[in-house]
């Protein structure tokens, strides 16, 4: 009996991916730990191992395919041995618009998680009588391809869908112009961002930071840290600041969650780096017990990992706050945008030289503004201000830090 292979889910929010390389045809075999296909993200591409051995007996969905739903069967494996074993008939790309009105069937009743309802929807098949493998039976993606599924009938018609404007995003008339389709990464970050800023309801406050006594503490553990090849920007700075502040104000170290709000007992800080064609965030665990030297290496090595797409699930996944740096840009300020799940992000600028008071007297700094952004449905504006009040004090009296 043929063996299906599904788009995998290489990520716990991962809802569609792309299938960019098929290393194996149908015929080939393969064996346990075979690399046989590509999978493509918005944050890496992913390597499909087999898990069994046998023969491909049939490919289903074609590489380059995009948006492909996971659960969705992209190839069939034979027996190794098998002479007989005819292949499985094409299935078409799922897609997000379900074949059936399967919305008015689902039984609100069960506990499915929202990823297995989805799957469900989209293949036209009902949640009521599986038999969940999750907590308190709840069913889960895996579930979704039991055989025990109750399979709607095909007879029944398609919801229509009442015709809509179509948007319209063609450039103007007469203007040279290059259209490049976009990536799974673009793509999923304009998802992503689109939905933040219409479902999440952001606020922001900034605070303006002199910022030489930083530079100053900088140079002098450089200096110490130059035997052991390892130099601090203001960045891993920041970031142990960041942490300690949010470890000072742990009422800014939340998550939104519906009906409940996740409190976090430690400090995971996502920093936003520029690689090619978008941006990834991979996250440095438990900053606020980290020394800034292992900052340093823990961020030179995750940002190299992010611009040569090596970056692994565990690499990006969860962070309970962002940082986004452009001060390398000579950028005046900047406002962030809130990387859901998260309540908070903190968005740095250069640090320009201005009059500002220095103990009383007016003298010539160099002076930061840090932006926050936080999700008003988790954040007070109180305890948000304590948390910026804490940032500045933190970085003008930066010794604090190595307490």
């Amino acid at each position: 009996m043929a063996i299906e292979l599904t788009m995998p889910a290489v990520s716990p929010t991962m809802e569609t991916g792309t299938l960019s390389r098929w290393l194996v045809k149908a015929g080939d075999t393969v064996r346990p730990g075979d690399i046989i296909a590509e999978i493509e993200t918005d944050k890496a591409t992913s390597e499909y191992v087999a898990a069994e051995a046998g023969v491909i007996a049939a490919i289903l969905v074609p590489e380059g395919s995009e948006d492909v739903l996971v659960g969705t069967v992209i190839a069939t494996l034979a027996p190794v041995g098998t002479t007989d074993a005819a292949p499985a008939p094409p299935a078409p790309v799922a897609t997000m618009a379900p074949p059936v009105p399967v919305l008015a069937f689902v039984d609100d009743t069960k506990d499915a998680t929202p990823l297995a309802r989805r799957l469900a929807w989209a293949r036209g098949v009902s949640v009521a009588g599986i038999v969940g493998s999750g907590a308190h039976g709840r069913v889960t993606r895996a579930d979704i391809g039991l055989p025990s599924l109750l399979v709607f009938p095909a007879s029944v018609p398609a919801a229509p869908v009442p015709p809509g404007p179509a948007p319209d995003h063609a450039p103007p008339p007469g203007v040279p112009v290059q259209t490049v389709k976009l990536s799974t990464m673009r793509r999923t970050i304009a998802r992503r961002l689109s939905d933040s800023r219409q479902t999440v309801p952001h606020f922001y406050l900034t605070v303006r930071c002199n910022l030489d006594p930083l530079n100053r503490l900088r140079a002098e553990l450089n200096a110490a840290l130059a035997e052991r090849d390892i130099r601090l920007s203001v960045n891993d700075m920041l970031v142990k600041v960041m942490a300690l502040a949010m470890t000072a104000l742990p009422d800014v170290n939340v998550q939104f969650g519906g009906d409940v709000l996740h409190r976090f007992g430690r400090a995971d800080i996502a920093m936003a780096v520029a690689v090619e064609g978008g941006l990834a965030t991979p996250v440095i665990r438990g900053v606020g017990e980290l020394s800034l030297s292992a900052i340093a290496q823990e961020s030179r090595a995750l940002a190299a990992k992010a611009r040569e797409g090596r970056l692994l699930p565990e690499d990006y996944q969860g962070g309970t706050a962002s940082i986004s740096n452009l001060g390398m840009f000579g950028i005046d300020e900047m406002i962030p945008v809130i990387n859901p799940p998260q309540a908070l992000i903190l968005g740095v600028a250069a640090g320009i030289e201005q009059p500002w008071n220095v103990e009383g007297e007016m003298q010539l700094a160099t002076i930061m503004a840090a932006t926050a952004s936080f999700d008003h449905r988790a954040i007070d504006g109180a305890a948000a201000a304590q948390f910026m009040a804490r940032l500045r004090e933190l970085i003008e009296t930066p010794r604090l830090i190595l307490c």
